[in-house]
């Protein structure tokens, strides 16, 4: 599989994970949404560790470097994502449209 094929199976898994998120923003307060995005992230990440580790003893070793790891790459790609809207604000909102993301 090519890097551009992988690049593009990526960018849909995470095109479904907002879509599943926007359809529960239609309903739901959208500030409970990302807080369960968030939680679903860091559970499922946990289990990653978890699922390649050896032992509990190899797991707990692992627990600080994996979260420092996904809190470092969360604030890389929340930064990349506040800039593109900053820069492209009026593009994705408007002054009024705030029905997508």
């Amino acid at each position: 599989m090519s890097n551009t094929e992988k690049d593009k199976e990526f960018y849909e898994m995470a095109d479904a994970f907002i879509a599943v998120a926007n359809k529960q923003g239609k309903t739901t307060d959208p500030g409970k949404v990302s807080a369960a995005f968030l939680y679903a992230a860091a559970r499922f990440n946990t289990f990653i560790v978890a699922a390649g580790a050896d032992s509990a003893s190899e797991f707990a070793a692992r627990k600080e470097e994996s979260s420092d790891y996904f809190m470092a790459e969360y604030k890389k790609m929340i930064d990349e994502h506040f800039a593109d809207y900053e820069n492209n604000f009026e593009n994705y909102l408007g002054d009024t449209d705030k029905s997508h993301n």
